[in-house]
């Protein structure tokens, strides 16, 4: 399994969002939103986890797509 970072959301973009976008490459094991502490608001970025191959495919296909006006950067999270 592997945890791929999703960056450069659009702040209005929601969890059922990333996850749709992420189940067309195989099974999503869970997703999270990335919010502030204070405010609880979305800070557009978030993490999937995914099985390994599903992981690398899903990372190759959508780095640099843009998705509502905005390029994501997706990469394997450390």
């Amino acid at each position: 399994m592997k945890s791929i970072y999703i960056g450069n959301l659009a702040y209005t973009t929601t969890q059922q969002q990333v996850h749709d976008i992420f189940a067309q490459f195989g099974n999503v094991i869970s997703s999270r939103m990335i919010l502030d502490k204070t405010t609880h608001k979305f800070k557009g970025y978030a993490f999937v986890e995914m099985d390994d191959e599903n992981a690398e495919t899903a990372v190759s296909m959508l780095n640099g797509e843009s998705y509502h006006g905005r390029i994501m950067r997706v990469s394997i999270a450390n």
